[in-house]
Parts: structure tokens; C-alpha cells; sequence
């Protein structure tokens, strides 16, 4: 027996990957969104590198917050290492 399929709606999907997709001309029938995302990075490998460069732009702040507290009091995982 096979996997069932997923049936997602549009709605639970990013607009802006929907959106590619349809300038693309590519079904989202029966994808989810990571599904979605892995294949646009196959097909329009551009096309994901200007939205992870426009992702770090937009949470850059958070991120420069989080690594500043992590090199102030390290990792919440550091008493489980052996190492």
C-alpha cells in the first residue's frame, strides 16, 4: 500500500511560492509547502536564493540577538555534551 496523499489546501501554502509556481506554470496539486519549496529550489534555484537573501535581510535583527545570547551564556544543550 502506498502513502495517502495529502491534500493541502492553497490557503496553508506561502502566497509567494504560489505565486511563483503559477508565473512558473507549475501545479501545486497534492504538494505541501515544503514539497512546494524543495522543487522550486530545483527548478528556479535563483528564485530561492533571492527569498533566503530576503529572509536574512528581514530577520536579521533576531538573528544578531540570538547569536549575541548564545556567546553570552552558550547553548541550552551544552551540559549534554561529552566533548
Amino acid at each position: 500500500m502506498g502513502k495517502p496523499e495529502l491534500d493541502i489546501a492553497p490557503e496553508a501554502i506561502d502566497p509567494e511560492l504560489l505565486a511563483q509556481a503559477q508565473r512558473l506554470g507549475i501545479s501545486v496539486a497534492g504538494m505541501s509547502e515544503r514539497q512546494l519549496r524543495l522543487h522550486l529550489q530545483k527548478v528556479d534555484p535563483a528564485g530561492a536564493e533571492e527569498r533566503a537573501r530576503r529572509w536574512a535581510e528581514e530577520n536579521a535583527e533576531a538573528i544578531t540577538d540570538h547569536n549575541a545570547r548564545v556567546a553570552r551564556r552558550g547553548l541550552i544543550s551544552d551540559h549534554f555534551r561529552k566533548w
